[in-house]
């Protein structure tokens, strides 16, 4: 079948379980050759295509909504209303978006690219649509990895409590991006093992209604004996409890199966819970046999072999960098743990959860938990190492500032990920960490030039015992450089200078070193000569140097691949205000804006962060200096 021809889900009504059957398989089929090219999330598509098809044949989009998490299982959804021809543009620059997108398909109801925010949303809704008198359904559709995030849990318990009518579709791969963890994946596993409850459950309440009723002794038997079958039925009846009509576990990919339990779902009322159990990259040998995660998500692959097609790198991952530099303290250092969520494989430490089990905790999609866990650890003398994504740092502010740094705790915080990261989109740029870190108390925050700056800033962090301290890292890899052989430990706060020069100064850090280094080979061809200097300490800035520049009374152009708003050079702005300094102070960096997914280049060429762009700023503003001395 030709999906491009697929306008809206009312193309599929009338499918019969043939042809439906024969739309799984070419929906597969185009998804393993086109993220073969664009990359993008494969294992999870494959997993939910029967799943999507019924959702969309036995409810009606966009008046049912469907909420999807975490987004990035929606593929299927998006060829299903109508946007198949658009998927050579799949997390490309101004291409189709790998997550649902509001302004894309009025089928997208909802935008999400962090786990766990569906439930939420669904009882928002439901109850928009219960004060204004409607009557559609509302189908959050969350995975079993998204259901340990502690908002997902929050919201069961207030859609049970309130009885609200909705049908929660619990997509059980016993996958998220890694193995899950936890009570609550041992809870499912208890279920799927059990087979059906609810049909037992259905017996059993009807041998119970065949008792003769004697009064009402027998009436109350008959209750406290259903109750304690339903327990011997299935070890632990969670949902139920919650005040959920709990149905399944049922085979995701059998259409008669879902048909009947999602009908029947839709004739019930308050509160319903289906349990799906999906294969994560059902249809591709690879993806459909990934243990650890490594199909989750992708970037261009060979069909054939399962081979991933990857550019030529001349360093290691900073992710790898990073767990390695970790890892090799943790060897002589014994109070060095690790904690992630859910992150093993992005962030690269399964080498070290093999070496250190006994020091290494995946808490699954739970980034408050994480961190205030790592804030326990530090005041029993631990050296905790908190690796996370930075946007997924966000989902644990609080516990960042009341748990962590309020109490002044020797807690390492490896933000992965930090900067433009591409094809993911708004949901996951690492633009903010900067602006929301640097006014905690006690925080130290950092980002080195290349690798070998980078294993000392580990060991630096790790050796740290005056607080928290944060070190943001990009995603991508390294430059290929030699690396020391014994690990330093720098001065808190200091910064280098990288190039001298008399006409202005670039101050910057990290990512956006090279850009200046280009920047000033294009002012070189102007007769102007600049200083660079790599702030690798964002916090606290280094007040010496930064006097010594305001002494000078050159221009200083501040650059950051981060928000401007609070960032870097608003740091340096205030201070230069404390001081009293007259210097002309210019920022360069990521305005107030959410930026979409697209290739880092691209991103930074249309919000102006090109050496051309920052070679003419400096330029600008070392004229305007000129010009403002032939005034005096």
């Amino acid at each position: 079948m030709d999906l491009t021809k697929i306008s809206s889900p009312s193309d599929i009504k009338n499918m019969n379980t043939e042809e439906m059957e024969e739309l799984a398989a070419d929906i597969r089929k185009f998804l393993i050759n086109k993220c073969s090219v664009t990359g993008g999330h494969i294992g999870p598509n494959l997993g939910v295509v029967e799943l999507t098809i019924a959702l969309h044949k036995y409810f009606d989009s966009p008046a049912d909504k469907f909420i999807w998490d975490v987004g990035h299982q929606a593929y299927v959804h998006k060829i299903l209303t109508g946007r198949a021809g658009e998927f050579d543009t799949l997390r490309k620059y101004k291409g189709l978006s790998g997550f649902p997108k509001r302004d894309e398909s009025e089928h997208d109801v909802w935008e999400t690219g962090h786990s766990s925010t569906s439930l939420s949303a669904a009882m928002g809704m439901a109850a928009a649509r219960d004060i204004k008198g409607e009557h559609n359904h509302v189908v959050p559709i969350i995975g079993d990895g998204a259901l340990t995030g502690g908002m997902a849990l929050e919201a069961l318990n207030h859609i049970g409590h309130a009885k609200t009518d909705m049908i929660v579709i619990l997509n059980d791969n016993e996958m998220s991006i890694a193995p899950n963890v936890g009570a609550l994946h041992s809870i499912l596993g208890k279920l799927r093992t059990a087979g059906k409850y609810n049909s037992v459950k259905d017996d059993v309440e009807d041998l119970i209604k065949k008792i003769p009723a004697v009064g009402g002794k027998m009436a109350s038997l008959a209750e406290r004996l259903k109750d304690s079958l339903k327990y011997l039925v299935v070890s632990g009846v969670f949902f139920e409890e919650l005040g959920f009509t709990y149905l399944g576990p049922i085979d995701g990919h059998d259409f008669a199966e879902l048909e009947r339990n999602l009908l029947y779902a839709k004739k019930m009322e308050g509160p319903v819970l289906l349990h799906v159990i999906t294969k994560k990259g059902k249809g591709y040998h690879p993806a459909e046999n990934d243990k650890i995660g490594t199909w989750h998500g992708t970037g261009p692959y060979k069909i054939e072999t399962g081979d991933f097609v990857k550019s030529p790198a001349k360093g290691p991952s900073w992710s790898g960098l990073v767990a390695a530099t970790v890892a090799r303290i943790a060897r002589k250092d014994k109070r060095v743990a690790v904690i992630t969520p859910a992150m093993p494989v992005g962030s690269k430490l399964e080498g070290f959860a093999a070496e250190f089990p006994e020091r290494f905790y995946d808490v699954g999609i739970a980034e408050q938990h994480a961190a205030t866990m790592a804030a326990g650890m530090a005041t029993q003398g631990m050296k905790p190492f908190l690796s996370i994504y930075s946007t997924f740092l966000q989902r644990a502010y609080d516990q960042v500032v009341h748990d962590i740094a309020r109490q002044n705790l020797n807690v390492f915080i490896g933000i992965d990920r930090a900067g433009l990261v591409g094809a993911d989109g708004e949901t996951h740029q690492g633009v903010f960490d900067i602006a929301f870190l640097r006014h905690v108390p006690n925080m130290v925050i950092m980002m080195p030039k290349d690798e070998n700056e980078g294993q000392h800033m580990v060991n630096t962090a790790i050796a740290y015992d005056d607080g928290p301290i944060a070190m943001r890292y990009p995603r991508g890899n390294g430059f290929g450089i030699p690396m020391d052989d014994e690990l330093k430990v720098l001065p808190i706060g200091s910064w280098e200078v990288l190039a001298e020069g008399k006409d202005a100064a670039i101050l910057t850090f990290g990512t956006t070193i090279p850009m200046a280094f280009e920047a000033r080979d294009m002012l070189a061809e102007r007769g102007l000569d600049v200083s660079i200097v790599n702030a690798r300490f964002i916090k606290p800035l280094d007040h010496e140097m930064l006097d010594s520049l305001f002494a000078a009374g050159k221009p200083i152009i501040t650059v950051e691949e981060a928000i401007l708003a609070g960032g870097f050079g608003s740091a340096v702005l205030e201070y230069a205000d404390d001081r009293g300094a007259a210097v002309p102070i210019y920022r360069m960096g990521i305005p107030d804006q959410f930026i979409e997914h697209g290739d880092v280049d691209a991103l930074l060429a249309e919000l102006g962060m090109t050496p051309g762009v920052l070679a003419d700023m400096t330029a600008d503003a070392v004229a305007a200096q000129e010009r403002k001395k032939e005034l005096r």
